[in-house]
């Protein structure tokens, strides 16, 4: 954990709680393709939740995660508590993929998971610029790009990157079943 706390473009160094409210810590990810994505039950994007849903089917086997963060820092669209955000994403979506408890992802109430994506994409844009901005980690916990809301899961450079970063090997040490390095 050390290793992801330290690095500037690290961004599995956290321990955030699950939409049941468990503690879940990032590192569980390393070794695997993790798309950080803020999302809302209330916005127009709101649709991509089947997009996303249909991605972490298709390459979950392949080491893809997606990571939903609700937030509710765009439009007041996010304004259910984690009980009907839950119920909304599953009931509506069948959404299966990792969700996390209600986070601001901009402002002065940043958390520092999205304050580090934000600063680790300065130059791709940063902070997300609306619901459903999407950061791509690769399989050593490094953010390595930023996708616009309106990129849609299904689109061709958005899977193209996925498909990139799930044809990099595992790195050594990070195979599942072994110990994050120090």
């Amino acid at each position: 954990m050390d290793k992801f706390a330290k690095d500037p473009t690290a961004v599995l160094g956290f321990t955030l709680k699950d939409i049941r409210g468990e503690p879940v810590a990032l590192e569980e990810f390393a070794g695997k393709v993790v798309i950080f994505v803020n999302v809302a039950t209330k916005c127009g994007l709101t649709p991509q939740y089947e997009g996303l849903q249909q991605l972490f089917e298709k390459y979950e086997d392949a080491g893809l995660v997606i990571v939903g963060f609700p937030a509710n820092n765009f439009g007041g669209q996010e304004p259910g508590t984690e009980a009907e955000i839950l119920e909304f994403c599953t009931g509506t979506y069948d959404v299966t993929f990792p969700m996390f408890s209600k986070i601001s992802v901009l402002g002065e109430d940043q958390h520092p998971l999205y304050a580090k994506l934000t600063k680790a994409m300065a130059e791709e844009g940063g902070a997300p610029t609306w619901n459903f901005t999407k950061y791509a980690v690769d399989r050593t916990g490094h953010v390595v790009k930023r996708f616009e809301p309106q990129t849609a899961p299904n689109d061709a450079k958005f899977v193209a990157e996925i498909e990139r970063l799930l044809a990099e090997p595992v790195p050594a040490g990070l195979d599942e079943g072994e110990d994050t390095p120090a």
